[in-house]
């Protein structure tokens, strides 16, 4: 077993995130039957565009404004406004047209035992598998429509995440911290679902084992991370086309 490292900005690392998600076992299988949902984010778009392109499907979709929330620097005024048509919602494979404006609050109702949602996150512990989200609706926003599936009819969830949202301290701790009536700010709601990193991305993608080692950089590396990816010389021919293949996705901007 051989190693080499490479570096991946955060939207290499969302294309990544969205390539594998192609080949998520359990995507592949909710795609021959049943209904997959991907709720709006900034990487749930490119999530999107991956999966529509693998079925021959991504005629009429735009990352431009499939988003909910934003975080953007303070001070930020260039944010483009959001024309938010609806969520993703693929049923049996298809992206039927009569669904193009259906968000998950009109059919988390009608989602059953393996259907699977996808919905991004704000925050994940990787020693843990555990991720979370900032909600800024009383309501708990499309958690709040999610979460009761999930619980009470075993549809899966599952967290697509960049490594650069990466949280050393336990969820659970670092929401009853946040949650406290004596905090200001947004909301944060751990999320029972799998998470999708950039590390399992490349295992599905490639086969190697890939593992964080550093983070940081300038000129548009900021948030970036340092990868050491470990696998045969086969596998690191193939995550080496991976990384090659990925870099020069521009920054995200939708």
């Amino acid at each position: 077993m051989k190693a080499k490292q490479f570096i991946v900005t955060a939207s290499m690392g969302k294309r990544i995130v969205a390539k594998g998600a192609v080949l998520h076992p359990d995507l592949r299988d909710v795609l021959r039957k049943g209904t997959l949902v991907i709720v709006a984010g900034s990487t749930n778009g490119y999530v999107a565009e991956e999966i529509l392109q693998s079925i021959g499907q991504a005629e009429g979709f735009s990352r431009a404004g499939f988003r909910r929330g934003t975080v953007v620097p303070p001070g930020f005024a260039g944010l483009k406004k959001a024309d938010l048509k609806g969520d993703v919602v693929i049923t049996d494979g298809k992206w039927r047209e009569g669904d193009r404006d259906k968000t998950v609050f009109d059919v988390a109702g009608s989602l059953k035992a393996g259907d699977v949602v996808l919905k991004g996150g704000n925050a994940v512990n990787l020693a843990s598998g555990q991720a979370a989200v900032y909600i800024g609706d009383p309501s708990s926003g499309t958690a709040g429509a999610i979460l009761p599936v999930v619980y009470g009819r075993r549809v899966k969830l599952i967290v697509p995440i960049g490594l650069e949202k990466r949280v050393t301290d336990d969820i659970d701790t670092l929401a009853s911290d946040i949650n406290d009536t004596g905090t200001e700010g947004p909301r944060f709601m751990p999320l029972p679902g799998g998470i999708l990193t950039e590390l399992e991305a490349i295992k599905l993608l490639t086969g190697c084992k890939a593992r964080l080692a550093a983070g940081g950089g300038i000129y548009g590396a900021e948030g970036s991370v340092w990868l050491v990816v470990k696998g045969s010389d086969g596998e690191l021919a193939a995550a080496e086309k991976l990384l090659d293949s990925v870099s020069q996705e521009p920054p995200c901007e939708v």
